[in-house]
């Protein structure tokens, strides 16, 4: 088993006691949904408008996300020297190419919370503007591994950067007068947002970048995203895929250019929609999203259709219907964002799930494998859990029919982990009695989860403090 941090249960603390909710039983989920927009693209789509080379517009992006993670990442730009505009609620934003701040002795300091995303994108791509940073966050992000980016960029850093906390882990310390070299080679076996980091960051150098990836490569999907939205603000990506021994490859050139884009809805939030539908035998058409998108996390539903249900590939969306009535074998290292919603699509299948190749998820906003294999076990599956994932066991009869005579309740940790959150509230679909700590913890990427489920179920969910 690989070294990993330890995360703890996160509870919320209001005036009155803890906050729990409990999701409401009530048969087939059937209807439609437009999620938010992309967490992933909006953090991507920001970061690349602000280091867009200054002109006489700024980019305009449609469909935004407006949630802590990209909030993070708002207040990050601006504090460097980027303007940017909100409307529609944080859905329309406008950003100026940014201005970088001078003349002070201390570093600017970035308070990035838990978000990966700003934390490693940023990273890179102010090692290559140049300047003199700190970046922190809270306490679970000072134990999430960061070494092997920073490894990366210290070779061709004018200056020098380092990871404060032990393991190679934030806060991180950037003085930087740019890169030098034309080579990078990034390992890739953590995290893909190192090497998307690396990318986006590239075009700052002022001359061709070429990066390699050392080892597998996690995440691909989320890479090809990084390259498609690179090239819509005019840079030029030639990536070269590795199928064998050699490393992947990455050319980097061109700088990039102000201009409107529009953000898709978010596929890893609509995994939760369409796994209502496979854990109830319903009908749920996620609008918006199709299998042209450039996320991979569309894939989840290729999945589901393994599993037995019927999937629909509609000129304005995707439809999932019927119940996921089989479990079977499945590498999630490119989808492994959705890892937690199919383990609990996988306690209501027919037969055992195997989900293999994501090691990489204990190193996530919680540990997204043994955490995610307690609070299975809690509501009562069999868990294996492996090296590289976990196999779950259907709940017993026994169980179920112990839940719906109210013999049995089960009140669920979160880990501050918003994809926790919204993964294991989905048993509540069919099981009465299972309470959800900290459901305010799905603000990170999705504010409006909870009223957007209770639209589709037409239920309300029962809400408690100091229980």
């Amino acid at each position: 088993m690989p070294a990993k941090t330890t995360s703890k249960p996160a509870e919320t603390d209001v005036a009155d006691g803890i906050v729990t909710v409990e999701v409401v039983p009530g048969g087939a989920v059937s209807g439609s949904i437009r999620p938010p927009g992309s967490k992933s693209i909006t953090n991507r789509a920001l970061l690349i408008s602000a280091l867009a080379d200054p002109g006489p517009r700024d980019s305009r992006l449609n469909g935004t996300l407006a949630s802590e993670d990209t909030a993070v990442m708002i207040e990050s730009l601006q504090r460097i020297g980027a303007s940017i505009y909100s409307s529609d609620g944080g859905r329309r934003l406008r950003v100026s190419s940014l201005s970088p701040r001078s003349g002070s002795d201390e570093p600017i300091e970035l308070d990035v919370a838990n978000s990966g995303t700003t934390i490693r994108f940023l990273t890179a791509a102010l090692s290559a503007l140049g300047g003199d940073y700190r970046l922190s966050g809270v306490p679970r992000m000072h134990e999430r591994p960061i070494g092997d980016l920073i490894d990366a960029i210290a070779p061709i850093i004018e200056g020098s950067i380092e990871a404060e906390s032990e393991g190679g882990c934030p806060p991180v310390r950037i003085c930087s007068s740019g890169w030098s070299g034309d080579s990078i080679e990034v390992a890739g076996t953590v995290s893909s947002q190192y090497l998307s980091g690396l990318m986006m960051a590239a075009p700052l150098a002022g001359h061709d970048i070429e990066i390699r990836v050392q080892g597998e490569l996690v995440s691909r999907p989320y890479v090809a995203m990084t390259a498609d939205v690179m090239e819509a603000f005019g840079a030029s990506v030639d990536c070269e895929w590795s199928d064998g021994d050699e490393d992947d490859r990455f050319l980097i050139s061109e700088s990039y250019q102000a201009t409107d884009y529009a953000i898709e809805p978010d596929a890893s939030a609509a995994s939760y929609f369409w796994a209502a539908a496979a854990i109830t035998g319903g009908d749920v058409k996620v609008v918006g999203l199709t299998s042209d998108a450039v996320q991979g996390d569309v894939e989840f539903v290729d999945i589901l259709e393994q599993m037995g249900c019927t999937v629909t590939d509609e000129r304005d969306g995707i439809r999932v219907a019927g119940r996921a009535s089989n479990g079977g074998d499945f590498d999630m290292n490119g989808i492994s964002d959705t890892v937690q919603t199919l383990s609990v699509v996988a306690m209501f299948a027919g037969s055992p799930t195997r989900i293999r190749g994501v090691a990489h998820n204990r190193f996530k906003e919680t540990d997204r494998i043994g955490d995610l294999a307690r609070e299975c076990r809690r509501l009562g599956a069999d868990v294996d859990e492996h090296e590289d994932g976990l196999t779950i066991h259907p709940l017993s009869d026994e169980t179920v029919e112990a839940y719906q005579s109210g013999e049995r309740t089960t009140r669920v940790e979160t880990y501050d982990d918003h994809r926790m959150a919204m993964s294991l509230a989905l048993a509540g679909l069919v099981l009465p009695g299972i309470r959800l700590v900290n459901p305010a913890c799905t603000a990170k990427t999705y504010p409006h989860f909870w009223a957007d489920l209770e639209v589709l179920t037409g239920r309300s969910h029962r809400w408690t403090s100091n229980p």
